[in-house]
């Protein structure tokens, strides 16, 4: 159910560096973490761990990732000791009636997203009041203006735990906490997707300047540009 007025203004009241903390003490069993396993997650798990391991964090698998994203997820999972990861996929027979040669990315991009991560994600976000992000305003961007606490149109809400953290307070917190890397990070991926649709990002180019390189989209459908 969306949250209340009364418990939507306390966390848009709450201090940015304790919104996270808040709200999984204060609605704890309605809250979940969308997390994609890439480049930076590492951070936000760790934090969410340190508080409760115990929160459901879902994993879109597309069937399109990298070797290495999947190893990672695994890798990190254990590291971290998260209790409740689940990981979602695009069913079945919808790949088979609507990507049978699994080309579709190739030439409709927004189709393929809608139907891997859009879909999937649509019947379980209605089990959860707050989606946890990753998501940081130095990212891109069309994320330059990304709030902490992020109201959506249903009464629930997204919530951007590291929307103020940059570059170099992610690195400093990565090796201050020896947490594993991506292994795609080396090899310069600095944000991971679908395979396909993923490259390494050049010497000043945006941080998301990798994904879907070359067309104007930039955002693969779950999440609105803020």
């Amino acid at each position: 159910m969306p949250l209340s007025q009364s418990e939507l203004r306390h966390l848009l009241e709450t201090p940015e560096s304790h919104a996270l903390e808040e709200a999984l003490v204060s609605l704890k069993g309605r809250v979940a973490v969308i997390s994609s396993f890439g480049a930076e997650s590492a951070i936000l798990l760790d934090e969410i761990a340190r508080i409760d391991p115990s929160v459901p964090v879902f994993f879109l698998d597309t069937r399109r990732h990298f070797p290495e994203t999947l190893a990672y997820r695994d890798e990190l999972t254990e590291a971290l000791g998260l209790l409740d990861v689940r990981t979602i996929s695009p069913a079945s027979k919808e790949l088979e009636s609507r990507d049978p040669q699994d080309q579709l990315a190739a030439f409709d991009p927004d189709a393929c997203c809608a139907l891997r991560k859009v879909e999937p994600l649509e019947l379980v976000l209605p089990e959860f009041d707050v989606w946890l992000t990753g998501r940081k305003r130095s990212q891109a961007a069309t994320r330059a203006a990304l709030p902490v606490v992020d109201p959506q149109p249903d009464g629930t809400v997204k919530l951007n735990p590291l929307a103020g953290w940059g570059p170099e307070k992610i690195e400093s917190e990565m090796r201050h906490r020896h947490l594993p890397r991506h292994p795609l990070v080396s090899k310069g991926y600095t944000s991971i997707g679908c395979a396909p649709c993923t490259r390494p990002v050049g010497d000043g180019e945006d941080g998301r300047a990798g994904r879907w390189a070359g067309l104007a989209k930039t955002e693969c459908g779950i999440h609105r540009p803020a």
